[in-house]
């Protein structure tokens, strides 16, 4: 079960290194369902004769025979997966073969170190600071204007007259309600209080603008006051989501604009509630076909270019990023935002428009392995089945992505098929 850590360490400590056929044997594990996540359990020569009960000369030879002589016999590996030991070699392209297979950037060794302690500087450490594989377009799409207003906002780089407003664009299951919780959590010890989601289907008719901002004095439900408006007298500053927003009523469109334009709300009552260091985020699914089958399109372009320059030198291959135009945006999602809010200057208040791609090859197999993942742990732990797969059992599984449904569908597709 540990066999693809201990061969990784084995090939990390020899003088041996031979690229090619050693990523041969890594692939044909990978390929035969070796789990690139399971760590050595091998701490240092005299610990181990310890719990084993043996004299450590026996150890130091049994180690040096199953990987190498250079280790040092006091040094721990104890936890070190299959990724430590390539960060170690410095071997990029073992990396991303390890990445591609669902290996875990972010899991620890038992000293508290990530494969990334172990990495040179350059792009191996550019790609295990990222929290998926090598194709990290569609994080580096939606995270990085997100990312950069939210830390110049924390070092005091912002309108202070205005809160911060984003409008998040994508299919439904894409991420764009997690990366909201997940920035919530980072900026909000209390989430409960720090994360406010509003359903924007429940304000889809005038008088439920009520329920949004709070009956008027006279009015059934007045001294219930309104949802947002409570919520946001407990935590002023809060991560807001406005969730498919384009479904709301315009009349509360109209109060939102209020809202993102001076940083104020009223009440029912007739208060005013400062929220002016809120954030406030809004997703919609509104020109999400255009956007995912634009993205397909280039991912298809850039793999495409990517064989070609790998025909031509095998030294030239390049990561296949892609970036969605201005061009695109202007002549193609604008015409169908105005079409919905059907007013600039609601547009005009957004900060950033953030874009949610559909998942490449290499997510739908890291989605599908942490899914399985789940599963084969309620098995162990309900009926006590060990459940194992191989690599085409990933790529079958990844094949029931649907665009329309995100990671949902891939949910879906594990779930039917293992229980």
């Amino acid at each position: 079960r540990r066999c693809l850590s201990t061969l990784l360490g084995t090939l990390s400590n020899s003088c041996e290194w031979n690229g090619y056929d050693d990523r041969n044997a890594v692939k044909v594990l990978l390929e035969a369902g070796a789990n690139p996540n399971l760590g050595d359990d091998f701490s240092s020569v005299y610990e181990t004769a310890r719990e084993k009960g043996v004299h450590s000369l026996e150890v130091l030879v049994s180690r040096e025979d199953e990987f190498s002589n250079r280790l040092s016999s006091r040094a721990s590996f104890r936890g070190c997966s299959a990724l430590h030991y390539a960060a170690l070699t410095d071997d990029l392209q073992t990396v991303r073969m390890l990445l591609d297979a669902g290996a875990n950037p972010l899991q620890k060794n038992d000293l508290g170190h990530t494969p990334l302690t172990y990495a040179k500087e350059g792009e191996m450490a550019t790609l295990l600071k990222e929290p998926s594989s090598r194709d990290r377009e569609r994080q580096v799409n939606y995270c990085l204007f997100f990312s950069a207003a939210i830390r110049r906002k924390e070092n005091g780089w912002y309108d202070e007259e205005h809160p911060l407003v984003f409008l998040f664009l994508g299919s439904s299951g894409i991420g764009k309600t997690e990366l909201a919780k997940q920035v919530a959590r980072y900026m909000h010890k209390d989430i409960k209080k720090g994360f406010i989601r509003m359903d924007m289907s429940e304000f889809q008719e005038k008088h439920e603008v009520a329920k949004f901002i709070g009956s008027p004095p006279g009015y059934v439900g007045h001294e219930e006051g309104g949802q947002l408006t409570k919520l946001l007298k407990q935590c002023p500053n809060a991560m807001v989501l406005f969730d498919e927003v384009d479904k709301a009523h315009p009349d509360v469109l109209t109060i939102m604009l209020q809202l993102f334009d001076e940083g104020r709300l009223t009440d029912g009552k007739g208060k005013t509630i400062e929220c002016k260091d809120a954030i406030f985020i809004m997703t919609s699914n509104a020109a999400s076909d255009e956007i995912a089958q634009h993205a397909l399109q280039l991912r298809q372009e850039a793999q495409e270019q990517s064989r070609r320059r790998l025909a031509e030198n095998l030294d030239d291959v390049q990561k296949s990023e892609i970036t969605i135009s201005n061009t695109f945006k202007e002549q193609v999602i604008r015409p169908i935002l105005k079409a919905h809010f059907r007013r600039d200057e609601f547009l005009g208040r957004i900060n950033e428009i953030v874009y949610f791609l559909p998942f490449c090859h290499t997510e739908l197999i890291q989605l599908v392995s942490r899914e399985l993942h789940y599963w084969a742990k309620k098995a162990k732990q309900r009926h006590n089945i060990t459940l194992l797969w191989e690599r085409p059992v990933l790529e079958l599984l990844a094949g029931g992505y649907n665009l329309h449904y995100g990671a949902r569908s891939i949910k879906h597709e594990v779930l039917i098929n293992t229980c």
